[in-house]
């Protein structure tokens, strides 16, 4: 090992690492980069080797981050195929510094002992460059945001474009791993969105024509993130979008009809389920592709609390009726309803689902997908499902009367049926029945629960904080003042790209049907009365079911507040719910 390298390796502090060690040796046998070599070593401070480097090449130290923002008028001086190819970040330039009057250009590099790459600058530019030393993680994010994603592509595509059609694109890809021609340039770059969505648990891709750019969004965690895309990207919209189309076989000389589709893809050996809906706009089509991981969800990973995990095992276990999940689009109600079935899925009970489209498929148990163009409905298909002997029966969701009938007549004649409706609340689904024309007395015989449900965002388990509210506040918002726990806040950290939350948890609220509510029911009580006569039977507001996960150190008061309504406050169930909440301190 090199004299130079054991000192920088020594005042870093990881010159006795046996990996780090082993990793030098062998980049040194191999000719590779030692710098990557041991940033790729676990136990290695990143930002303290690089200091080292810096302070022993005598080379400045650049910052970088959200403080240190690279101005986006520095890409018209390093191109993008250079910058990210060898990971170099413009951060600044003087002008007229050099003898001939030249701007001398500053660029920030985590390797500065790539001699590949100083050459390569040298050869490429004509102009003088200062050399700094920065963080890996941090030079890989400035180049997203200054030349946005897949910058290089699209240089080598403005390069030798004439005026592609969409035939020329390519092929479907479906494995996001496998290499690509480089000449398949938008398939490439097309592949990239995706790809990066999943690595960031996006759950939802848009793609948007804007008068004079091409935006394009992520949802994750339920809130939606511009991705850096490269200035010119606006002159390939057609490819690009005509390649999403191809990827979905969708009709691609269809522009003035929405069209709905779905991806078949692969990465890291996963399956990835795409849906793709298309629709057209004055600037061009829009088009949303929605994520959807093959993972098995399991009735676990819900993360139900003590006081509702034991009410829905005892849902499962009953012999027939309806179990309707309510909420609104995108707050997690098929997610839940295929926990609910995976917990159910045992050889001794048929489960037949009927779904449009069917998001999760699971072994063992017999899906349809609707296929209206053909007269397969949810009413047509269900009443086939009857006829096929089935135990449990899921209806996608309760879109009109017809379905909902026939759905009750299975409850009453031995089935157990789950299905959705959208509504706000559960109380909100007694209601809605009702209101399509379900007879009071069906709703009230058929139904055994409603539970409803929203997502929130869960804290960055590395970076959350206590956090101290004034008690008055609490008081106001209902929030129970006399039950143990530890409220905390977001901070924020690179883990969870400053945000401090990562992920999402659900929060319910579940409505047992008893028989003062059937009588409340029958008689076509207002909701009001359904409401109060419900929390005295013991519901949890879904407020008050939030409040525990935020004693619980899950999630904070202002993601609960944002997605329930204050309703009936907690304060007024607080004397019954007391004693069994079992919340301990965090």
């Amino acid at each position: 090992m090199m004299p130079l390298i054991q000192k920088i390796l020594a005042e870093a502090g990881c010159g006795d690492n046996p990996a780090v060690q082993q990793a030098v040796e062998e980049a040194c046998y191999n000719q590779t980069s030692f710098v990557e070599a041991v940033l790729d070593c676990e136990g290695v401070r990143e930002r303290d080797f690089l200091l080292v480097l810096a302070r022993t090449l005598s080379l400045a130290w650049w910052e970088g981050g959200g403080d240190h923002p690279a101005e986006p008028g520095l890409r018209r001086y390093l191109p993008a195929e250079i910058a990210l190819r060898h990971r170099l970040l413009p951060v600044g330039v003087q002008d007229k510094g050099d003898a001939e009057g030249k701007p001398v250009l500053h660029l920030a590099t985590f390797d500065p002992l790539n001699l590949v790459t100083h050459q390569r600058v040298a050869s490429s530019l004509n102009q003088a460059v200062v050399w700094h030393v920065g963080q890996r993680t941090r030079i890989v994010e400035g180049l997203q945001k200054l030349y946005g994603l897949g910058a290089d592509t699209f240089e080598k595509i403005l390069r030798g474009r004439a005026d592609w059609g969409a035939e020329e694109i390519g092929d479907e890809v479906t494995v996001l791993d496998e290499p690509e021609d480089e000449e398949a340039s938008v398939v490439r770059f097309v592949n990239q969105i995706i790809r990066r969505g999943l690595e960031q648990r996006a759950t939802d891709i848009h793609v948007e024509p804007q008068q004079d750019r091409l935006r394009i969004r992520y949802r994750i965690d339920g809130r939606l993130e511009e991705l850096p895309v490269p200035e010119n990207i606006k002159s390939l919209q057609a490819s690009v979008i005509a390649r999403l189309k191809i990827m979905a076989r969708l009709d691609i000389a269809e522009k003035r009809l929405p069209q709905d589709g779905r991806i078949n893809l692969e990465m890291d050996g996963m399956p990835i389920d795409v849906r793709v809906a298309t629709i057209p706009s004055v600037e061009g089509e829009s088009i949303s592709l929605r994520l959807l991981s093959q993972q098995a969800m399991t009735i676990s990973r819900l993360g139900l609390t003590d006081t509702v995990k034991p009410v829905v095992d005892e849902l499962l276990k009953l012999p027939n009726g309806i179990i309707l999940i309510t909420g609104p689009t995108g707050s997690g109600k098929s997610t839940t309803l295929y926990a609910f079935l995976s917990e159910m899925n045992q050889t001794h009970r048929r489960i037949v689902t009927i779904e449009d489209p069917v998001e999760y498929k699971m072994p063992g148990m017999v899906q349809i997908a609707v296929k209206p163009e053909i007269g397969l409905t949810f009413a047509s298909g269900l009443r086939s499902i009857l006829r096929g002997d089935p135990n449990v029966v899921m209806v996608g969701e309760m879109r009109d009367l017809e379905t909902t009938e026939i759905a009750i007549r299975a409850a009453l004649t031995g089935h157990l049926v789950f299905s959705t409706l959208h509504t706000n609340d559960a109380i909100g689904g007694i209601t809605r029945l009702v209101d399509m024309g379900v007879e009071p007395f069906l709703v009230s015989s058929a139904v055994r629960a409603f539970l409803a449900q929203r997502l929130v965002r869960k804290l960055c388990p590395l970076c959350k904080a206590p956090a101290e509210v004034e008690s008055d506040y609490l008081k106001s918002i209902g929030f129970p003042l006399n039950v143990s726990g530890q409220i905390m806040r977001a901070v924020g950290c690179e883990a969870c790209r400053g945000s401090g939350y990562q992920g999402r948890l659900s929060i319910y609220e579940v409505v047992l049907m008893t028989q003062a509510l059937q009588h409340l029911i029958n008689t076509r009580a207002h909701p009001a009365e359904l409401q109060k006569q419900a929390c005295q039977d013991g519901y949890i507001p879904m407020r008050g079911y939030g409040f525990q996960k935020v004693l619980a150190g899950e999630t904070t008061i202002e993601e609960v507040l944002s997605v329930t309504s204050a309703g009936r406050s907690f304060h007024e169930t607080a004397p019954r719910l007391t004693q069994p909440l079992h919340l301990v301190a965090a």
